[in-house]
């Protein structure tokens, strides 16, 4: 219970009659009959704001929002008591989320319910925890006021900013990933699997030609042919220590997740499965799979993925996915790799390569371009940028052993990862290396 200003304002002008008193005796007896009577008021309404009855709370928000998007919150506060309440709101948001619109203050009619809202913003991925509001209630005569906590659990996954992915996927069902700077191979020739038959165009190979039907429709009729269908794409996601560093856009691992789940829409309508496994401290194993689902049940296993201060074990983990996927596909390796760990992964890629066809999606620093691209004018400059060549010819290097032991390279900014990684992928289904 805390007094209000009010009461406070009441008890000083309390005194004015008392000091008036020292010179005016007759001020005496209006002191005396003030002072018992605002007593006895706040007393009361002490009393009465103790017996009103605690607000009724129920919150609103969806239970799946993305990381870094204002997302919107209702609360709906029901009066149970005969008059109306003056009540500020403070609702118990996750500590790891900014919040805007709160506290607010509100009227609460009597046996009514009144809505408010306010928006959340996420700062990172995982679960987050509404526990309840703090309501602090005016008593009647707003003389005092409590603070009353009413608990009311509520539970939300943040996700990785889907609304993006969303973005790509509108594009790619309109058919203008173009517009996101995602390219598609021409076919020249024959491709995996038959699609249609279809009128003989300029261009076409002779190889296309049905000679049966074009005799039977006396025109010349080709065979149209489509990138081969079910088959597979395994992601092994690097949960390591390397994975935390952050740039413009979010933590490295958040643009790998971006990344895949992209990719796994691209290739979900291209008719593959698409499964993973983290390692570097998280280890999780998705097998292949496929549906019109396989988007948000990659969303449900992935959207608490942390990047942890383990390093990144490459070797481990390519033995851990022999056994387990042991038909072929197309692995891609999401990395931010150090010079120092090159053997490691350079025998993991030579293990993973006897069976499945290697994608090494290595992810650089957007501050390494940046020393490159500042102009040098001391010589402190200087030095930073010779250590900086030296660290990208070393990694140069070892991307071209990888690529001797048979793997495709990527190697980009976090921010280029999904569209470099699904140009890559149509790529490889164009070229019918897979």
């Amino acid at each position: 219970m805390i007094p209000t200003s009010r009461l406070t304002i009441a008890l000083s002008l309390l005194l004015l009659p008392a000091l008036l008193a020292v010179w005016f005796p007759p001020w005496a007896l209006l002191w005396k009959l003030l002072t018992p009577t605002l007593l006895v008021l706040a007393l009361l309404d002490l009393l009465r704001l103790r017996r009103l009855p605690t607000p009724e709370l129920v919150r609103v928000t969806r239970t799946s929002i993305p990381v870094g998007g204002w997302t919107g919150v209702e609360l709906g506060l029901r009066n149970p008591s005969d008059i109306a309440l003056d009540v500020v709101v403070h609702d118990h948001y996750p500590a790891e989320f900014e919040a805007d619109q709160l506290p607010q203050s509100l009227v609460l009619p009597a046996h009514r319910q009144t809505n408010l809202f306010y928006r959340v913003l996420p700062e990172r991925r995982g679960e987050g925890r509404f526990s309840g509001a703090d309501l602090v209630i005016l008593s009647p005569l707003g003389l005092w006021r409590q603070k009353r906590f009413v608990g009311h659990l509520s539970r939300v996954r943040v996700f990785p900013n889907f609304r993006e992915i969303a973005r790509y996927a509108l594009l790619a069902t309109d058919n203008h990933l173009s517009q996101m700077g995602v390219r598609k191979r021409q076919r020249r020739g024959e491709g995996s699997d038959f699609h249609q038959l279809r009128e003989y165009r300029t261009g076409d190979s002779l190889r296309q030609i049905d000679w049966k039907a074009s005799s039977r429709y006396r025109r010349l009729i080709s065979k149209e042919y489509q990138d081969e269908r079910d088959q597979q794409l395994v992601f092994m996601l690097d949960c390591g220590r390397h994975m935390r560093h952050e740039d413009r856009g979010g933590a490295h691992l958040d643009q790998a997740l971006n990344a895949m789940l992209l990719l796994c829409y691209v290739a979900d309508r291209q008719g593959d499965a698409v499964g993973f496994l983290s390692f570097g401290g998280d280890q999780r194993w998705q097998p292949p799979m496929k549906g019109g689902d396989v988007v948000r049940r990659l969303l449900d296993r992935t959207y608490d993925i942390e990047p942890t201060l383990q390093a990144s074990d490459y070797l481990g983990a390519a033995h851990k996915l022999m056994p387990l996927q042991r038909r072929r596909a197309l692995v891609i390796i999401m990395t931010n790799s150090r010079n120092e760990e090159r053997d490691d992964l350079l025998k993991a890629v030579s293990l993973l390569a006897r069976r499945h066809l290697v994608v090494v999606a290595d992810l650089h620093e957007a501050s390494l371009d940046a020393v490159v691209q500042t102009p040098v004018v001391n010589l402190q400059g200087a030095l930073r940028f010779q250590a900086v060549m030296d660290y990208l010819g070393e990694r140069k290097q070892v991307h071209e052993r990888l690529v001797h032991r048979g793997a495709l390279m990527v190697d980009c900014r976090p921010q280029q990862l999904p569209v470099t990684l699904v140009n890559a992928y149509l790529d490889v289904k164009g070229s019918g290396r897979l």
